[in-house]
């Protein structure tokens, strides 16, 4: 989910406010947007207008684990980059806000691209903390995610205290298992594993020594030494 407040008079009064429940296509999400104050967040899910909730300290605990791993896994791996919280325009009737994207450079073969200081196109992996956010992240943001071409969307759902990790199989979203050892591991990003019961403990050692174990792997290693694409 997405910091949000409450929706406040645009800057532009000849621009209509948004307002939750709103149906719009995202050219016209996306120029109310703009004209709305600084600071204010909201989201296009299937064509609808959401403006979240302000996240307590439930969301922002995993969060943080959250993006730490992907910025400790986008340290060690060149051609990737972390992104917290970006505004993605992903089609006709989306514009989310993930709470975390891991995507693949353009130069290196990545689909994500630049629209002023946007992204664009499908990032290769999308996290999302379920809290408040839950009734959408788990069904309007995974389907559209799954209809954009998103590989891979990991949530983490805080009451219900699951981890849940899906790869794109076919054009659908299928639920990744864990290994023997207990832990997730991504295929769009060899090595980038997960123990998802110490990410629910908030046991930050666990998880970063899960990830620095994926790291060490003979299928990262080789992923990190891929030639770079030409162009």
């Amino acid at each position: 989910m997405a910091v949000g407040r409450p929706a406040a008079p645009p800057s532009d009064p000849a621009v209509p406010r948004l307002e939750p429940g709103d149906h719009l296509d995202q050219k016209t999400f996306h120029e109310r947007y703009e004209a709305m104050p600084e600071g204010f967040r909201a989201e296009l899910v299937e064509g609808v207008v959401v403006v979240p909730s302000p996240p307590g300290v439930p969301h922002g605990r995993p969060h943080a684990l959250l993006m730490g791993r992907l910025v400790h896994y986008q340290a060690a791996t060149p051609g990737t980059t972390a992104l917290d919280n970006p505004t993605v325009i992903l089609g006709p009737e989306s514009e989310p806000q993930p709470d975390g994207v891991l995507l693949v450079e353009p130069e290196w073969g990545g689909r994500t691209r630049m629209e002023g200081i946007y992204l664009a196109g499908p990032p290769e992996l999308v996290a999302e903390v379920a809290s408040s956010s839950q009734a959408y992240d788990l069904h309007g943001k995974y389907r559209d995610y799954e209809r954009a071409g998103v590989p891979e969307y990991l949530v983490v759902v805080v009451r219900d205290r699951q981890v849940a990790w899906f790869a794109r199989h076919a054009d659908r979203f299928r639920p990744l298992g864990p290994g023997p050892d207990g832990l997730l591991r991504s295929e769009a990003f060899p090595g980038l594993w997960l123990d998802p019961d110490a990410l629910l403990r908030g046991d930050i050692a666990a998880v970063l020594a899960a990830l620095d174990r994926g790291l060490a792997s003979p299928e990262r290693a080789a992923w990190v030494e891929r030639p770079r694409p030409a162009g």
